[in-house]
């Protein structure tokens, strides 16, 4: 089906006028969709719906959900050509319907009509609901709360329980127990910043990532789901990729609760406001409410799916450093933001504080990685996320088992700060003047790759220094042993 479908695109977009997937709500979502958006009507003729049942009645046809099924609108007198394509695919392709323009929908069974409806009132003009919403006491709780800074006595066994979190420690034992190969097209598979595949015939690849923080949408749902976005965002930009596309999982609790309500509303906007800013379009997604446990909701989840496009396979960028000398830049401010942290959660065992996101700060940083990627200039990028710095640093390490040297201007504890917008690269030196010129201001110097296998990472008031290997078994083995 993906095959003929892109063959139609690729070699007969002169007829192909539009095209669209059926997923929810099936035939009924996919036809009035497409012709809401392009403010027609259509007639659709269920009797030539291919069926694998027998005396399916009209409303069952409209809303069945059976997978791998496209909706093509085709120029009319070019419908035997597609036809014949998908024949060669051994796929079925029927001419169910015809394009109007009295903007109604209408649909005819066994010779009669058994609806008809304008089709607008299926896509933009259908009920919208308006609940009852609460912003839930918590949240002015937090604003209130005091900031919760940490103190770090050895910085070297903090990072060392950071890396044995489940939240952050390797997925490795996972992952590998599935199928990460498809048809031999994966170029970077799992355990980088997002999955890259190729595209065959072309020098072009798609990169691949899933993204949230649900403790951050616990503190404000609305920054919380903007940050969401912005990190699928990062992972893709850090892999060389441009961001295309958003699919949303909408894990909230029940909708019906004022204050749960409050929270799936303004992480939607959230979500929204940075699809915006950062050019992602929402193109699918799904809902999963009343998601309690003996009334207790879930933390607001709304786990982002994104997909980015690659110029040029040789733009495909990994996370791992990759040679002893090569030079390490951070890119991005580092302020004391901890709230919703890893490192917040593991010392108190509490969610509190607020957030601080600069959205447009977010999209220019993104903006210079990806010209300095396309440039040749970087070797390696990393996004930061739980953990901050120090296990952005250390993860970079861990597959080519390389050692770092690294100075950080600011506090010990602001290595495991999560302030948002930033990235490790590391540059061949002979780059450096270019890169820095191209950064302009964005990027700050830390230190070199090593090939001594050392973490080395020194602060104003404290240092970070144990094996890479030390670190990896930490990293590496930390779920196993929670699954024993």
């Amino acid at each position: 089906m993906l095959e003929a479908c892109l063959e139609v695109i690729h070699n007969h977009s002169d007829i192909l006028v539009g095209i669209q997937d059926m997923g929810a709500a099936g035939l009924v979502s996919s036809t009035s969709e497409m012709a809401s958006k392009a403010g027609s009507g259509l007639k659709l003729n269920l009797d030539l719906v291919p069926q694998r049942e027998t005396n399916m009645t009209p409303y069952e046809m409209m809303l069945s959900e059976s997978q791998e099924r496209m909706v093509l609108c085709i120029k009319k007198g070019h419908e035997d050509e597609i036809v014949e394509l998908f024949k060669k695919y051994e796929l079925d392709a029927v001419n169910i319907g015809e394009v109007t323009d009295d903007g109604m929908y209408t649909l005819f069974h066994q010779g009669e009509k058994v609806a008809e409806i304008p089709v607008d009132s299926l896509a933009e003009d259908a009920p919208v609901y308006s609940r009852e919403m609460k912003e839930p006491a918590r949240i002015a709780e937090f604003v209130k709360a005091e900031k919760f800074i940490p103190e770090i006595a050895n910085a070297t066994e903090v990072l060392k329980d950071l890396l044995s979190q489940p939240t952050v420690a390797s997925k490795r034992s996972i992952y590998e127990t599935y199928d990460s190969r498809v048809m031999t097209n994966t170029v970077v598979a799992p355990g980088s910043d997002a999955a890259v595949i190729r595209l065959r015939h072309s020098n072009k690849a798609l990169a691949m990532t899933t993204d949230c923080n649900a403790r951050y949408l616990y503190l404000n749902p609305e920054i919380g789901g903007q940050i969401a976005v912005a990190e699928a965002a990062r992972n893709i930009i850090a892999s060389g990729g441009k961001p295309l596309a958003i699919t949303d999982c909408l894990n909230f609790g029940n909708p019906e609760k004022p204050e749960q309500f409050y929270e799936l509303s303004k992480a939607c906007d959230g979500v929204s406001e940075s699809c915006r800013v950062l050019s992602t379009p929402v193109i699918s997604g799904n809902v999963s409410l009343y998601n309690e446990t003996n009334g207790q909701a879930i933390l607001p989840t709304p786990m982002i799916g994104m997909v980015g496009l690659i110029e040029d396979v040789t733009h495909i960028t990994t996370q791992d450093f990759k040679d002893a000398g090569d030079l390490i830049y951070i890119i991005g401010e580092t302020a004391d933001d901890f709230s919703g942290s890893e490192i917040q959660k593991m010392m108190t065992g509490k969610i509190s504080g607020t957030l601080n996101f600069d959205l447009q700060a977010e999209k220019e940083n993104q903006k210079h990685v990806l010209k300095a990627i396309q440039a040749g200039l970087v070797k390696s990028a990393h996004d930061l996320s739980e953990g901050g710095l120090a296990v952005a640093l250390v993860e970079s390490a861990f597959a080519n088992n390389k050692g770092i040297s690294v100075h950080f201007e600011g506090k010990v504890s602001q290595l495991f700060s999560e302030s948002q917008g930033r990235f490790i690269l590391s540059v061949h030196p002979k780059d450096e003047k270019n890169f820095e010129a191209l950064m302009a201001g964005k990027a700050s110097k830390l230190g070199q790759v090593t090939d001594k296998s050392e973490i080395k990472i020194s602060a104003k008031d404290g240092e970070i220094s144990l094996s890479t290997a030390e670190a990896k078994a930490i990293y590496e083995g930390a779920i196993p042993c929670l699954m024993k």
